[in-house]
């Protein structure tokens, strides 16, 4: 590694370190199913080829091949199947190892963390005191080989990391000018998808380094590629000074509470709630601390436990004992009623809830007090706080998964694209929006999509049907949607402009496969609609703000 012999300016672009740790997936599958590490080994998409292990690339064996190339280089190869969450599952002894040589990190991605130099680089006496120890440590705590870089901002970071460089101080647009425009993609930790096209653009433009793109003026690639050149250009700079988000490791902390003699009516659990809310309260406010997630736990005396995680929110209250003493009540009424139902069984009798034996709270995902932003606008308002306080309450009644909200995630159909998650709760999307989705409608994306699609008629200006031939040419220009007669009465609704049509076909290979076509519509009165042709029948999907 090269050093830096001068300490970093205080201004300007912040020096960041990143450590990598080489054909990461690859690795967390091999872990995972316990392939022994001299077996060369590779991961698939379903297709080809995503990661190679060191030995199979030694075999000839390389990213991108389709599965029976692979093989037929490396008869022995080992071919895993590609899981993103167990190799998020799997870095975490990596981010724990380094969160042994420094207080603060970023979990890029799996395989990537991203960490401010300056501060642990003075405290470790050198930036390459640094880098050794967190290499050394990875090495002994979770037993991979990592490689760190240095640099003037975290792309460049990224880059230095992939070849186990420190660069200097002043000297990170000499070590990018140089590299492959392709490095892009190293670099991307979202929307990769977008960033690999962009390459491919940039290349076609004859741009094939680093350096070349730095040399453009940056307004002419932001007006010309929009927010991604304008990243790219950053990146290419060596100007990119994106503070790095820290994670801090702060232990959970919990409080637990034997029953005895055991709760058996619903009134009384609200005092042992209390009690527990108070205890944990104290113990947060001791530690200065605030948390995510509370998690409750309760014990019945004929042997069931019964967990859920409540997601918690600092700018509509955060968890005061009153708060978290009624999530506990509604949860555990909502649970034990529940419980004693099922128990009861058809013609059982009026149920009587089991008696609890032990109740728990923890604080999960806890960070120092102070750590979480407030509001843009200011703090919740009452309205916020009753609107909130209902939610959860029917939350505890009838469960957490019964009450949903509505967010965007990939896919080709506009119903694909509703991904419906508990209220309060942020899990993955089914299907990224960041990758590519072939056919898909542009944007904007509709701002309500209809339960049922209502059954229209789509009329040119002399009265017949619109249709789309299979070359997507349109038999009339829309003039009228139709809708058929209700209540017994018609109504239709001018169109007084559109575009489209788009196709979109699904599964063109198995019987269930469907292909439809997709018509925006403005009518009159400025409502605007998405309307889509399937099996020669017009339907209603969505409408427009």
């Amino acid at each position: 590694m090269s050093t830096s012999d001068g300490p970093p300016d205080p201004g300007g672009t912040p020096r960041v370190a990143a450590l990598w740790v080489p054909d990461w997936p690859v690795l967390a599958a091999m872990t995972a199913e316990d392939v022994p590490a001299h077996t060369p080994a590779a991961v698939h998409d379903g297709r080809r080829v995503v990661a190679v292990s060191a030995v199979a690339r030694a075999a000839g064996v390389r990213r991108g091949m389709r599965r029976r190339h692979a093989q037929e280089c490396c008869p022995e190869l080992v071919l895993l199947t590609a899981d993103p969450g167990r190799d998020a599952r799997g870095f975490e002894p990596v981010a724990a190892a380094a969160e042994t040589v420094v207080s603060g990190i970023e979990i890029a991605r799996p395989g990537l963390l991203l960490i401010p130099s300056r501060g642990a680089g003075r405290y470790h006496g050198s930036e390459q005191a640094l880098a050794a120890e967190l290499v050394g440590q990875v090495a002994m705590l979770a037993g991979y080989e990592a490689q760190v870089g240095i640099a003037d901002g975290s792309g460049a970071a990224v880059l230095a990391a992939r070849a186990a460089r420190i660069v200097p101080h002043g000297a990170t647009a000499a070590f990018l000018a140089p590299l492959g425009i392709g490095e892009l993609v190293h670099v991307a930790t979202q929307d990769v998808g977008d960033v690999v096209g962009l390459v491919d653009l940039l290349g076609r433009l004859g741009l094939r380094t680093l350096g070349d793109l730095a040399r453009l003026p940056r307004s002419d690639v932001l007006a010309r590629f929009g927010r991604l050149g304008g990243w790219a250009h950053q990146v290419a700079a060596g100007t990119d000074d994106r503070p790095t988000a820290l994670r801090r490791l702060e232990p959970d902390i919990a409080v637990e509470q034997d029953l005895d003699p055991p709760v058996e009516r619903l009134e009384a659990t609200a005092f042992a709630a209390r009690r527990l809310a108070e205890a944990l309260h104290a113990r947060m406010v001791a530690a200065g601390a605030a948390c995510g997630r509370l998690q409750i736990t309760a014990r019945t005396d004929d042997g069931h436990e019964l967990v859920r995680a409540w997601r918690t929110d600092a700018a509509l209250g955060g968890l005061s004992v009153a708060r978290m003493t009624d999530r506990v009540r509604w949860q555990l009424e909502g649970w034990l009623t529940g419980h004693a139902v099922r128990s009861a069984g058809p013609g059982g009798g009026d149920p009587e809830p089991a008696p609890l034996v032990r109740l728990g709270l923890r604080a999960e995902e806890v960070v120092a007090a102070g750590a979480e932003q407030g509001r843009l606008w200011g703090e919740a308002g009452g309205a916020d706080l009753r609107a909130h306080r209902a939610v959860h309450r029917i939350q505890g009644l009838i469960g957490v998964e019964a009450v949903l909200s509505a967010a965007v995630q990939g896919g080709r159909e506009v119903r694909d694209q509703v991904h419906l998650t508990p209220w309060g709760e942020d899990p993955p999307a089914v299907r990224p929006a960041g990758q590519p989705w072939p056919g898909h409608l542009p944007p904007p994306a509709p701002a309500t999509v209809l339960a049922e699609p209502q059954l229209v008629q789509v009329c040119d200006v002399d009265g017949r049907k619109v249709e789309v031939d299979a070359r997507l040419q349109v038999s009339g220009e829309p003039a009228v949607v139709w809708w058929p007669p209700q209540d017994g009465r018609e109504r239709e609704a001018a169109v007084t402009g559109w575009a489209g049509p788009w196709p979109v076909v699904q599964r063109w290979w198995t019987d269930g496969g469907s292909r439809q076509v997709y018509l925006q519509a403005v009518l009159a009165g400025g409502q605007a609609v998405l309307l889509a042709l399937r099996d020669g029948v017009w339907r209603l999907e969505a409408l427009y703000d």
